[in-house]
């Protein structure tokens, strides 16, 4: 009965799943509405745009967004491995170029026979006949009539339009929630000053035992292994940035949006208001470096990660920020090494959006009210780029088995892909958004007290558990 797969937007989630269904040899209608209309925060006519962060996080297997990206590696991920090929230097992160990053999953999707591009803005169209008049009363549900006939992924992301956002608030029965998720200032590695800047890497990161410092000491004296560019600030200095950083002038919000704010996105002014020393214990946190200018520990620490492959473009790691325009460039520029900073993007903050997924979807991300629907990315409550790509994932490999009457694909609770779909389908009057983390795994049959270790056996776990699905499925 079903005529088509259809994904409703080109972001992450909609791509991973649209390539996910194509592979399988399942013709796709993937519908995008840019470059005919674009939302508040996105400017790239390309598919897959990343408008905050440039960095997927960690790679590392102890780290559970790590996790998570080595298991959709092991499932062939699109996304993931164009991620890896797109990788800039970052230490132990992936971190990407993002222009090149949609360039190349735009080429990829296009070439792919199966996918058809429809550049159109879905939701809460007028009708242009009499019987729809007649049936609909002059409009009609477009996400419905879509449905009818065929498997739907909705996947159109926390900046989902508002013509649509209306049918999916119809169709679920409940009011939409809001959160804000902020985007740092990126600007020119030229207009640091690199007397004051130094490179490095905070050694605790990898360099967990005390007979690995003098190694680390040793390696990052070579300029080309070190991936962050560091501003150290001395108490007077961060004490005056803090001081004019808690007084400046924010963009106004909409009185329609709810100020609800994600912890994983905190806006840097907000964190600095709950105490004079928090950026200190948080994105500021000096431990782990010496300024070469004096032999000493920084009283703060101000990192930049390269955001762009030719290493000429910088973002400010956690100053995710709602500060008008004007203010970042005098507030930003009080940071000893910033003087002169010429900032190519400044920080934004924009509405994200989200369903109450814990009352609304099954752990494959299909919609209970109706099975011909699904839904993916951050529109579900997963929250980060990998996150969403995992959602994609799971949607569009679970849309072609109900296509082709197969049994449906659950991933085990031990695996993070398993764990966060699983959370995002079990009822939680509080339900919020929900990064990759251990704590949502099951813990090990015999507990191990070492953080590191345990979280490697959980890894190891969830990665087996992974390779046993690949044997059971796609034979």
């Amino acid at each position: 009965m079903n005529k088509d797969i259809i994904v409703i937007g080109g972001g992450l989630a909609g791509c991973e799943a649209a390539y996910q269904i194509a592979k399988r040899g399942i013709k796709v209608k993937l519908y995008e509405m840019k470059p005919k209309k674009f939302s508040a925060a996105h400017s790239n006519q390309n598919l897959a745009e990343i408008v905050c962060s440039n960095s997927l996080k960690s790679n590392l297997h102890t780290n559970a967004c790590g996790l998570l990206k080595e298991e959709l590696r092991l499932l062939d991920s699109l996304l993931i491995r164009i991620a890896d090929e797109t990788a800039v230097p970052a230490g132990q992160a992936l971190a990407v170029d993002r222009e090149k990053f949609a360039e190349r999953v735009t080429e990829e999707i296009k070439k792919m026979e199966n996918i058809e591009i429809i550049y159109e803005e879905v939701g809460n169209q007028t009708v242009n006949n009499v019987d729809d008049v007649l049936i609909n009363c002059e409009t009609y549900s477009q996400l419905e009539e879509m449905s009818r006939n065929n498997i739907v992924i909705v996947a159109t992301g926390p900046l989902t339009s508002d013509n649509l956002s209306k049918e999916i608030a119809e169709i679920t029965g409940q009011d939409k929630l809001y959160f804000y998720d902020a985007a740092a200032p990126i600007l020119e590695k030229e207009s640091i000053d690199m007397n004051i800047a130094f490179w490095g890497e905070r050694y605790e990161q990898e360099r967990e035992r005390e007979e690995d410092i003098e190694d680390w000491k040793q390696r990052i004296q070579n300029q080309k292994e070190a991936s962050y560019i560091n501003l150290p600030m001395n108490k007077e200095e961060y004490e005056a940035f803090w001081t004019a950083l808690v007084n400046a002038e924010v963009v106004t919000l909409h009185g329609f949006e709810k100020r609800e704010v994600f912890e994983g996105c905190m806006p840097i002014e907000i964190m600095a208001k709950r105490g004079k020393d928090t950026l200190r214990f948080g994105p500021l946190k000096p431990v782990g470096f010496t300024d070469p200018r004096t032999g000493r520990r920084p009283y703060a620490v101000v990192q930049l990660r390269q955001d762009n492959s030719e290493g000429n473009l910088f973002n400010m790691v956690g100053f995710q920020t709602n500060l008008k325009f004007g203010e970042q460039q005098k507030v930003f520029s009080m940071i000893p090494g910033l003087q002169n900073a010429e900032f190519v993007k400044f920080g934004v903050m924009h509405r994200n959006t989200y369903i109450n997924s814990s009352q609304l979807l099954k752990n494959t991300y299909q919609f209970k009210k109706n099975p011909n629907i699904y839904f993916a990315g951050q529109l579900t409550g997963v929250e980060g780029y990998v996150e969403s790509i995992s959602s994609g994932l799971v949607a569009g490999i679970n849309a072609v088995a109900q296509y082709i009457e197969k049994e449906k694909v659950t991933f085990s609770k031990l695996t993070m892909i398993g764990a966060l779909s699983n959370y995002i389908a079990t009822e939680n009057k509080n339900f919020q958004p929900m990064n990759a983390n251990f704590g949502i795994l099951p813990s090990l049959e015999v507990y191990i007290k070492d953080k590191k270790t345990r979280y490697e056996k959980m890894a190891d776990r969830a990665l087996e558990d992974v390779k046993q699905l690949l044997q059971e499925y796609d034979k």
